[in-house]
């Protein structure tokens, strides 16, 4: 079984690099920097970047970045596609480079989302000091935060997750968009650390690409700090805050430049795999949350 240590960063894309850098250092409080190839880190933590921007015709979500502990468990991980019959490929020197990794794997799940597993990550070492003053993001073993991608082929989706990837399942949501309507599968997922889900999929399709992803701070008054930032410069909120049932995170959503949308919250639940119970929730959050927001 493939062991994904954690989600070390997210590709997305973007027509206007200078948006994303304004809504990253004025919004959510990050630091940026110039990308090899043309793209733009943005810097959250210890590490260079959690997210790579890259300039395009089309807005959207590209690819996500697993990360796995070592060379040995890389090649493990190659192997094991290879005896599963999956298709990858090995990326190049200058996509090695720019991801700031050792070596890398690139493969697409049936859904089409592109996942890279890769080893090695590459750090300067240069602290994150926030443009806005935000002490620290909740990342290190666990990883950016999380990422729920689109599943419309839900089934063979989920088990390529489960059976290859070698992703658990923490939770499941049947999600109703209306009263009479059919529910839609939201699974949670989780890898080989304690936050709650690194992942989620989605059993609708997606235009951008990703539904969501979450990054998470260490106070609930800089998620308040955030969601004033968020209306100071006209980021269109996508849902009002609230505190979800399954990790209890207190969060609100806002667009990105991309066109999906960010969590910004607190107080996500970390878990002890041995002892968790998988269960099905039937509301979305235990307040607040509200997504008719985004629709309007």
């Amino acid at each position: 079984m493939i062991d994904i240590r954690e989600l070390g960063y997210f590709v997305a894309q973007a027509e206007s690099l200078k948006g994303w850098q304004d809504y990253a250092e004025q919004v959510l409080g990050m630091m940026t920097a110039d990308a090899p190839e043309g793209g733009l880190y943005v810097k959250m933590d210890e590490r260079p970047f959690r997210m790579l921007i890259v300039e395009g015709s089309e807005n959207g979500y590209l690819a996500s970045g697993w990360e796995l502990a070592s060379e040995d468990a890389f090649a493990a991980a190659t192997a094991e596609l290879d005896e599963k019959g999956v298709a990858w490929e090995a990326g190049d020197a200058a996509l090695c480079n720019q991801r700031g990794v050792q070596q890398l794997a690139i493969l697409r799940d049936p859904a089409g989302n592109r996942h890279e597993l890769y080893w090695g990550h590459r750090s300067d070492f240069q602290p994150f000091v926030s443009p806005q003053g935000v002490p620290r993001f909740v990342t290190g073993e666990m990883g950016l935060g999380h990422t729920v991608l689109p599943a419309p082929n839900f089934d063979e989706t989920r088990d390529f997750l489960k059976n290859v990837l070698g992703f658990g399942l923490s939770d499941i949501m049947n999600h109703k968009p209306a009263p009479d309507a059919d529910p839609l599968r939201i699974h949670f997922m989780h890898c080989n650390n304690a936050r709650h889900h690194s992942l989620a999929i989605a059993e609708f399709p997606v235009p951008s690409g990703c539904v969501h992803v979450m990054v998470e701070v260490d106070s609930m008054s800089q998620v308040g700090r955030a969601h004033d930032r968020r209306e100071a410069h006209n980021v269109k909120l996508s849902a009002t805050l609230g505190e979800h049932l399954n990790d209890k995170m207190t969060s609100f959503y806002m667009k990105t430049p991309s066109g999906f949308d960010l969590e910004y919250g607190y107080g996500g639940l970390q878990v002890d795999w041995d002892e968790h119970s998988a269960f099905e929730f039937t509301r979305v959050s235990l307040w607040g949350h509200d997504f008719t927001v985004g629709q309007q």
